[in-house]
């Protein structure tokens, strides 16, 4: 009985988890505020009146979790809504055209989903990211050059001159005597052990100090991770479903927006990739005077997000990858803030820094990189345009440690704003588009539709083979082979990180040619079993018995060569592996168990002289 009810379990799970999957995708707009601004309730009430003064029927319109999400019955009205919305929508939001699941609620609140759809099915864009890897070197190089200086002043260890040596990626370090020099270079390479340091041929008081090739090496894969883990969390925080992204080769990051069919808003839903400076207001300067480039040495001039300069000095306290966590809020005169948490590096530079700088003001600098859209001779695209802007200035009221909190924002709003984009990560280095392809919705349904025809014609052949050939059994062999497509189905709609592409559409109609393998050995041993003089009863015990090692054996070399395949490869290859590995391991358990379930209840315990074989 417990064999009875594990398969009816399984089964039941695998149909109520494929279910949405029949309830397709409804054309939709997404409205979300920029840099993950919350939408509300007055944006809603503008778009449903925009849209009907325009005449144009929509399915329904809802605000979820701070987005606004409007589904239309076919893409014609769809698109008209997206260009009437552009126009009308203030700067303040983002409007992005997708496929939304159509599942009704009660399976949403379960948490079934239908599955995923890739960029060849779905239809959406496609951008090829590079990472600025000369503009993360120059960072690591000049944070290598604070760090030096901090770390003599706390030795008391004299030095002249602490820079970056021009077109180089070296920093000399020229000390005041002889004596301090060979303590400082002692001192630095065993605080230092990933650093290259030789004499200065020219100066008897210098040294150079280069970063290894290993610790280069380990540079650029930290900037890749750490930007692609920053670029899926600021999608995330902006609601894009489904979002692809995957690191290609040493320098660049793939990301695939499924259902998005307007490059323009997908590229505003990527231009939060950006990063902060905690930097030392220059109080020494005339901002009227400094507007004119009259600044102090070792000072520069930038500007307010409200228009004003603000004089600051070129040495940074602190960069935006030490904050491990942003909460906005209000502070106790009921005014907005945000409240910073920092690693433990962070945080001891903070305590240093605000030790000796209490009264003074800090400003919050926000830096973006604009793509310069150039390219050069190789075709490899020139560094982007480095823009910087203040956001914020406050006073140090006390010496600061691994948290503290950001006062003097304008209102609640802008607190939230940069709360998200603080939580999400500033970026490593910077990166700029190089690549960009739309997959239209069209061609996506045309993949699917082909192939579900594969499937449904391989399907249908496989069908009427078996039941030819192999008469009632085959009909056995035919419903563990329909519930095989369900489970796949199921458990692809259940695994959060599968998606179906049009491989593993390719992976799915393999798997129900091979589905059918291991019926076709149990049957042909239970036909040599009667062969042999065996009752009907005992040739159905022995056959599926006997045959249990080798389909064993053969499912399992074909399982690993699809972990591999998993493993090693990215995009279409994976899909189909992740098909495939499914396939193999449903189709086992439907073949093997179920199968045996099925004619176990007919025939089980029953006096029969004749099996249907």
């Amino acid at each position: 009985m417990w064999k009875y009810l594990l398969v009816l379990a399984v089964l039941a799970v695998g149909i109520l988890y494929a279910t949405p999957n029949m309830y397709g995708r409804d054309p939709a707009i997404q409205i979300s505020g920029t840099k993950g601004a919350d939408a509300d309730l007055s944006v809603l009430d503008q778009a449903n009146k925009t849209l009907q003064t325009n005449n144009l029927p929509i399915k329904s319109a809802v605000l979820e979790e701070g987005q606004v999400l409007i589904r239309f019955k076919n893409v014609e009205d769809q698109l008209k809504a997206q260009d009437i919305l552009r126009d009308t929508l203030s700067e303040d939001y983002i409007s992005a055209i997708n496929m939304s699941p159509a599942q009704p609620d009660w399976l949403k609140n379960i948490g079934a989903n239908p599955m995923k759809l890739g960029l060849d099915l779905s239809g959406g864009v496609h951008f090829t990211m590079e990472v600025d890897m000369a503009t993360a070197m120059g960072k690591a190089l000049e944070q290598m050059e604070q760090d030096f200086k901090s770390d003599l002043r706390g030795e008391k260890l004299r030095y002249r001159t602490i820079r970056q040596v021009a077109n180089s990626e070296r920093i000399q370090v020229v000390m005041r005597s002889e004596e301090d020099k060979k303590a400082a270079e002692r001192f630095l390479k065993n605080r230092y052990p990933g650093n290259v340091f030789v004499n200065d041929s020219s100066n008897d008081l210098a040294f150079f100090s280069s970063l290894s090739d290993l610790k280069k090496r380990e540079l650029r894969d930290y900037a890749i991770k750490q930007n692609e883990t920053i670029i899926r969390n600021r999608i995330n925080q902006l609601g894009v479903a489904e979002p692809n992204v995957q690191r290609q080769g040493s320098e660049r990051i793939i990301v695939q927006l499924p259902g998005v069919q307007d490059t323009a808003r997908a590229k505003e839903i990527l231009g939060a990739t950006a990063t902060l400076e905690f930097r030392e207001v220059d109080e020494r300067a005339d901002t009227r005077t400094a507007a004119q480039g009259r600044v102090p040495a070792g000072s520069e001039v930038l500007y307010h997000k409200d228009g004003y300069p603000v004089v600051l000095k070129t040495r940074v306290i602190l960069a935006g990858s030490h904050i491990t966590g942003a909460q906005s809020g209000m502070d106790e005169y009921q005014r907005p803030q945000v409240s910073i948490n920092l690693d433990s590096k962070g945080g001891a530079k903070m305590s240093a820094f605000t030790k000796r700088a209490v009264g003074k003001s800090m400003a919050t600098v926000f830096i973006e990189y604009k793509p310069s859209g150039k390219v050069d001779a190789e075709g490899k695209a020139l560094p982007p345009i480095k823009v910087e802007e203040v956001i914020n200035v406050a006073t140090i009221q006390s010496r600061l440690n691994n948290s503290f909190r950001i006062t003097g924002i304008d209102n609640p709003a802008e607190a939230h704003n940069l709360s998200l984009l603080l939580r999400a990560g500033a970026l490593v280095a910077p990166i700029q588009i190089v690549e960009e392809r739309t997959v239209g919705p069209s061609l996506g349904q045309e993949n699917i539709e082909a192939g579900m025809t594969a499937v449904v014609l391989g399907f249908a052949f496989v069908l009427a083979f078996m039941l030819m050939y192999y008469k009632g059994f085959g009909l056995v062999a035919n419903l563990a082979l329909a519930a095989n497509l369900v489970m796949i189905i199921g458990v692809m709609s259940m695994i959060s990180g599968a998606t179906l592409t049009l491989p593993g559409i390719a992976g799915i109609v393999l798997t129900v040619g091979m589905a059918v393998d291991a019926n076709v050995l149990i049957f042909e041993r239970i036909r040599e079993e009667l062969a042999d003089g065996r009752s009907p009863q005992q040739a159905v015990h022995h056959g599926y018995d006997s045959a249990f090692s080798t389909i064993f054996d053969a499912n399992i070399t074909t399982l690993i060569a699809a972990v591999i395949l998993f493993s090693v490869g990215t995009g279409p290859i994976a899909g189909f592996a992740v098909t495939l590995a499914i396939g193999i391991l449903t189709s086992m358990f439907t073949a093997i168990i179920g199968t045996r379930a099925v004619i176990n209840a007919f025939i089980g315990g029953k006096r029969i002289n004749k099996l249907s074989i």
